[in-house]
């Protein structure tokens, strides 16, 4: 799979950057990373200026994660601007509804977060024109006549699919359209959708740039300052403010982002590379394996390849045993954790799968433990429901 090469006098290497992004200037007998400010207002005497005057405009805990983001995002550049939310779907809504307007057509993709048609709606009500298609062989190029915004999602949730982001930009930007990169799977260490030319990269920062199950939050980075201050504006607008406390936890939890990514991923793939050899396994995909329809694409523009997998088993009976039977994997709806969860996607009703079909995000065990664990659930559920 794609791993960094750090050489000398290329800049920091990802762990580097993880550990030191978003740090202030050192004090002495100050801590290196402040605690969360917990305030609603601030002092202000005289004209209301300066950073820091009520409290959701903005605080300094949010400042320090917020570049701590935008130095992953895009390492040595300078005017990067970030801004965070309360969650991913804050996020996502911020820049849609930010940029588009009555008689506007967006491109979605079709296979994307289960939460997107929620939003399909809410921009129709808005007189706003919804175009739909699949991400996998790019093929949102088709609809992209006269669109002003293109919302590309790369790997796709759940199907990871994956689309050649250089190409749908250099299209849309050539009709004049803006092109924000949902990069929630992969995080900046798996790929950089600004360095790939998207005017926006936004991601549910509760996976796997957070990464332990117990933080909400979302973030949307750009290079134009006018862009950022207009989905600023719009957190403003809506309240859409993560806590101080999240803030904090998050940033604390990017110090360790680079060592979580690199175990997950190569035990991502190692578990891929088992299940293709597994029997009761179809539909499997993950994009680091060499086999995969997605990998060329994902093999020029993704860094690492994640740590998400899915597959499908013969039916909802049996891949229900399976879920019952594994003692290392959570059944649950998030992904990018350490704890390593899995889920049958169907159940939810809202995602063109299968009824047998699995996302599985594997987390930071023992590779040996996992994949032995997984192996006896696909056994023990084959033996209880035939």
């Amino acid at each position: 799979m794609p791993q960094e090469r750090h050489h000398p006098g290329e800049g920091p290497g990802d762990g580097t950057l993880a550990v030191r992004a978003g740090l202030p200037e050192p004090v002495k007998h100050e801590p290196t990373l402040p605690g969360p400010v917990f305030a609603a207002h601030f002092h202000l005497p005289g004209e209301p200026t300066g950073p820091y005057t009520y409290g959701r405009d903005e605080n300094p805990t949010w400042t320090h994660l917020e570049r701590a983001i935008g130095t992953l995002e895009a390492p040595g550049e300078s005017g990067v601007e970030t801004v965070v939310f309360a969650s991913g779907m804050a996020a996502i809504s911020a820049v849609l509804l930010s940029q588009l307007s009555a008689g506007d057509a967006v491109v979605l993709p079709a296979d994307g977060y289960q939460a997107l048609p929620l939003l399909h709606e809410q921009l129709r009500a808005y007189g706003i024109e919804v175009r739909t298609a699949p991400t996998g062989g790019d093929a949102q190029l088709d609809v992209l006549d006269g669109a002003r915004l293109l919302w590309i999602e790369t790997p796709s949730n759940p199907g990871l699919d994956v689309c050649d982001i250089r190409r749908l930009v250099a299209a849309a930007h050539a009709g004049g359209a803006l092109v924000a990169v949902d990069n929630t799977l992969a995080t900046p260490l798996g790929q950089r959708p600004l360095e790939l030319g998207a005017d926006f990269s936004v991601a549910s920062d509760t996976k796997g740039m957070t990464g332990h199950g117990d933080v909400l939050l979302g973030h949307v980075s750009c290079r134009d300052p006018l862009r950022a201050a207009e989905v600023r504006r719009w957190r403003k607008i809506v309240g859409a403010i993560p806590g101080p406390m999240e803030a904090w936890l998050a940033h604390r939890s990017l110090a360790t982002l680079q060592l979580r990514i690199d175990r997950q991923c190569a035990t991502a793939l190692g578990l891929a590379l088992v299940l293709a050899e597994h029997p009761d396994v179809t539909g499997l995909r993950h994009p680091g394996l060499p086999e995969d329809p997605s990998h060329a694409i994902a093999a020029r523009q993704m860094r690492r390849f994640g740590s998400v997998i899915s597959f499908e088993l013969a039916d909802r009976a049996r891949a229900e045993r399976f879920l019952e039977e594994l003692r290392l994997v959570d059944d649950a709806t998030s992904f990018g954790g350490v704890r390593s969860s899995a889920e049958r996607r169907g159940r939810w009703g809202g995602d063109a799968v299968a009824e047998g079909f699995i996302r599985f995000s594997v987390g930071a065990e023992d590779p040996e433990d996992l994949i032995a664990d997984v192996l006896r659930a696909l056994d023990a559920a084959r033996k209880a429901v035939g």
